[in-house]
């Protein structure tokens, strides 16, 4: 059993970044996530693993930061929000390129442009489409609890390195700065430099007399040099959405119709499932917890017994293109979103179900 504590969100991903044995952090403050530095500079990791922690002068020195440290093999982090991860894209995309592993976590806040500083979940197709350049793709991670905030971050550290590439936690400001008790894993030492050359060949840690020197590039300027490294991406792509899809349902099993939503509207769904279901009303919850790969035989193992699907997200309707896509055209999908960090009610949500699935028109 893990120590227990009550903590943000924001704080639980700056613990569990020092637990899970991270080398290096590069941010810079934004709201909703400052805390993330905050908590990482109160703390002085450096006292009690050797963690670095530094601020940066912008978003994009941060990311670069990034490339630098994971080109070494280290295992480093970042966190912003929407307009801060906006800067980064140029660098993911590099570091996608360069097959270069590291954690970016997004607490994500309303736009477009500077827009507001309460929760959104607006970066979605910025998340999982890849908002850079290039055909690229990270393995994104949905957390919907404070606990989930603290986990996502080892298993993010932890499919970084197998894959070699950038993985997301795409969370959001109200996940971000509520407060829930949380289970802490135990310390993961940082590993020395000898664990991190004989753990990853592939990274500049100086060159043996053994080997031809390592090359931390995303750029090759032959076509066919470039196309084989798109293949070989492409084919990596292709391995997570085989082995690394993750989500959850909830009383699925006899559902009549279907929410489909996740991190903070999963939660608000969870209530509005159990007033639906007072009522009479026969409704399931089917949470993705990977956004990329997406579960999308999952959902529409699921979403092809009901009758109809409500996509609740605090957008204009992403994800439902992904949950369209997947489940087809028999059964009626219908999406219910709020903008500008205005969070759904579940009574909202219910309402949505009864107008729109139930006893709108097809």
């Amino acid at each position: 059993m893990g120590e227990l504590r009550l903590m943000k969100g924001n704080e639980a991903v700056a613990e569990a970044a020092i637990r899970a044995g991270c080398d290096g952090y590069f941010g810079y403050p934004i709201t909703p996530q400052s805390e993330v530095m905050e908590y990482l500079m109160a703390e002085k990791p450096y006292e009690r693993t050797g963690m670095v922690v530094l601020q940066a002068e912008s978003e994009t020195a941060s990311i670069n930061m990034l490339y630098g440290g994971a080109g070494t093999g280290k295992m480093v982090m970042t966190s912003s929000s929407s307009p801060g991860i906006s800067l980064m894209q140029e660098g993911i995309s590099y570091m996608a390129g360069a097959e270069l592993p590291a954690v970016i976590v997004n607490i994500t806040r309303g736009g477009p442009g500077l827009g507001t500083i309460q929760p959104s979940q607006a970066d979605y197709f910025q998340a999982v489409k890849g908002g850079g350049h290039g055909d690229y793709k990270m393995l994104v991670l949905a957390p919907s609890s404070v606990q989930e905030m603290c986990d996502h971050v080892k298993l993010a550290f932890d499919k970084a390195f197998e894959y070699r590439t950038p993985v997301m936690i795409l969370s959001d400001g109200a996940i971000g700065q509520m407060m829930e008790k949380v289970v802490l894993f135990d310390q993961i030492p940082r590993r020395t430099d000898e664990e991190v050359i004989k753990q990853c060949p592939w990274a500049s840690t100086g060159r043996p007399k053994t080997r031809n020197h390592n090359i931390i590039t995303s750029l090759d300027l032959d076509p066919a040099g470039q196309e084989r490294v798109n293949l070989k991406l492409q084919a990596k792509y292709k391995l997570m959405e085989k082995n690394e899809v993750l989500y959850e349902e909830i009383q699925c099993e006899d559902a009549d119709y279907l929410f489909v939503a996740f991190g903070l509207s999963a939660r608000i769904c969870q209530k509005a499932l159990d007033l639906a279901r007072a009522k009479g009303i026969k409704v399931g919850l089917f949470r993705p917890i990977t956004l990329f790969p997406f579960p999308a035989i999952e959902v529409s193992n699921v979403g092809n017994r009901v009758k109809g699907i409500l996509v609740v997200e605090m957008n204009a309707g992403q994800m439902i293109e992904d949950v369209k896509l997947s489940v087809g055209c028999k059964v009626k999908i219908e999406h219910y979103g709020r903008f500008g960090g205005i969070i759904p009610s579940p009574d909202e949500v219910v309402n949505a179900l009864e107008q729109q699935i139930i006893g709108g028109k097809s």
